[in-house]
């Protein structure tokens, strides 16, 4: 038991960032199905990415909450609390830009199920969402 409590401790961080990073894709598959499959009954590439777009503001936004009360334990208030924002959104945009990249290749070029891609897509996106994080948005200032 002991030997569970070390490793925990030791990846606890990354543990907790794939807790929430698994809500979080829950989250933007959950909108983006919604979305698809009522609100735009993805009758065409277009509605596809904007189901894609709407889906993304829904997990940035459970996504910032979750990463800086819960993942990274972020405390910063003010002018570095907005840059942090800032900072997430931005991330978030060139991953989003990543998202919409590949359900294209992989939809609209490749002509994968979107479901699947989506799914794909997802991993990549959530690899690349913990790098950005870590390193420049919630970085630990000693």
């Amino acid at each position: 038991m002991m030997k569970f409590k070390t490793l925990y401790k030791k990846y606890e961080e990354i543990i907790r960032y794939l807790f929430f990073g698994v809500l979080t894709t829950v989250v933007s598959l959950i909108t983006y199905f919604l979305f698809a499959n009522t609100f735009l009954a993805a009758k065409s590439d277009l509605d596809i990415q904007i189901a894609n777009v709407l889906s993304w503001i829904c997990a940035v936004t459970f996504a910032y909450i979750t990463n800086r009360r819960y993942v990274f334990q972020s405390k910063s208030v003010g002018k570095a609390q907005l840059k942090e924002i800032i900072n997430f959104v931005s991330a978030r945009l060139a991953s989003l830009l990543v998202d919409m990249g590949m359900m294209y290749v992989l939809y609209s070029l490749l002509h994968i199920n979107d479901s699947i891609a989506k799914l794909i897509v997802q991993i990549i996106v959530v690899i690349m969402n913990y790098v950005l994080s870590k390193v420049i948005i919630f970085k630990k200032v000693d």
